[in-house]
């Protein structure tokens, strides 16, 4: 009578727990979107002709600086982790063709964006006169 009953209430509590557990996952509550960090940002050109960008955002967000040619395609991304404050990036525009370039700054909901143009000057060379008398 004994084992009768302890394999009986045994197999009740195994019910009961993964009964409950099963409920558990289902009931799961709902995630809250997460606010986007808010941010600022400034580029400026240095002597040596390289593009330096500044961003300050808020602790807590993700914020994705981004640079695509006049086609849309990536040609450079750099990520702000979620607990760094403040960015200062210096690219080398030197080796990327003439052209317009986005320069994107964006945290999934508010996105700022700079168009930059290089151009290389032509070189204008002295023409010489040489007479010989």
């Amino acid at each position: 009578m004994k084992t009768l009953f302890n394999s009986l209430f045994v197999a009740l509590t195994l019910t009961f727990a993964t009964v409950s557990v099963s409920q558990a996952e289902t009931n799961k509550p709902v995630a809250r979107p997460k606010k986007a960090a808010a941010f600022q940002t400034s580029m400026y050109t240095t002597m040596e002709g390289k593009l330096q960008i500044a961003v300050n955002k808020e602790a807590g967000g993700h914020v994705v600086v981004q640079v695509t040619n006049s086609e849309g395609k990536a040609m450079w991304v750099e990520p702000i982790a979620k607990n760094q404050q403040a960015a200062r990036l210096r690219l080398d525009m030197s080796n990327l063709p003439d052209g317009d370039y986005q320069v994107v700054v964006s945290n999934g909901s508010e996105v700022k964006s700079k168009t930059v143009t290089l151009a290389r000057q032509k070189n204008a060379t002295a023409v010489r006169m040489i007479a010989i008398q």
